[in-house]
C-alpha cells in the first residue's frame, strides 16, 4: 500500500510540474504580444495562464507560472529586473486573491467574484508598487528624470503633474481595465481548458 501511495504521489507531482510548465510556456508566448494602451503601460494576456493555473491547481501553482514567465522575460528585459519584479507583485496579487477565493466557491458566480476581487487587489497593488518601487527604481537605475515620467501622464491628461496623480489617475484605471480584460478572457476559456488540467481517473 505504501509503495502504491508513493507512486501515486510521485505521479501527481510530475503531473503538476508538467501542467505548470505548459502554462508557463503559454504565458511566455503571450508575453511577446503587447498592446500600448496609455502612457508607458501596455496590455498583454500573459497572466491568463497563471489565473487558469491558480483556479485549476491552487495559488502556489498560479504564482509559479507568474514567476517562471518573468524569469524567462529577464533574458530580453531592458528594465533592469524592475519591471519583472513589479509584474510578479501586481499580477501575483491578482492570481493569489482570485485563486484563494475561487477555492471556496467553484461556480461561475464564484469565478466572477474572485476575479473581481483580484482585479481590485491588483489595482491597489499597482499604485503601491509603482509609487514606492517602480518609478523610484526607474529614476535611480535607469536615470529617467521624474518630470519625464510624470510628463507621460501629462500627455494623456494635463491635470497630472505629480507622481501621486500619475499612479491614481493613470496606473489604477489602467490596471482596473487590465483586470477586466484578463477576467473576461479567463472566464471564456477556463471551463474549456480546465478538463485538460485535471488528472484522469485512476491516475
Amino acid at each position: 500500500m505504501s509503495v502504491k501511495k508513493t507512486d501515486s504521489r510521485s505521479s501527481a507531482a510530475v503531473f503538476n510540474v508538467t501542467r505548470c510548465a505548459i502554462l508557463a510556456a503559454m504565458a511566455v508566448v503571450l508575453d511577446l504580444f503587447e498592446l500600448p494602451v496609455v502612457a508607458f503601460y501596455k496590455l498583454d494576456l500573459s497572466a491568463v495562464p497563471a489565473i487558469i493555473g491558480g483556479f485549476a491547481m491552487g495559488p502556489a501553482q498560479g504564482l509559479a507560472v507568474v514567476v517562471v514567465k518573468n524569469l524567462v522575460r529577464l533574458l530580453r528585459s531592458d528594465s533592469m529586473f524592475v519591471g519583472q519584479l513589479a509584474d510578479v507583485l501586481m499580477v501575483g496579487s491578482f492570481v493569489l486573491v482570485s485563486s484563494l477565493l475561487y477555492r471556496r466557491n467553484k461556480t461561475r458566480r464564484g469565478a466572477l467574484l474572485s476575479m473581481l476581487a483580484g482585479t481590485a487587489t491588483m489595482a491597489v497593488a499597482s499604485v503601491l508598487v509603482n509609487y514606492f518601487i517602480l518609478i523610484p527604481a526607474y529614476q535611480a537605475l535607469m536615470g529617467l528624470p521624474l518630470d519625464v515620467i510624470v510628463g507621460m501622464g501629462s500627455a494623456v491628461w494635463s491635470y497630472i503633474d505629480s507622481t501621486v496623480k500619475l499612479v491614481i489617475f493613470i496606473t489604477a484605471p489602467f490596471n482596473l481595465f487590465k483586470g477586466a480584460v484578463l477576467s473576461l478572457v479567463t472566464y471564456l476559456l477556463y471551463k474549456r481548458v480546465s478538463p485538460l488540467l485535471k488528472p484522469r481517473a485512476g491516475r
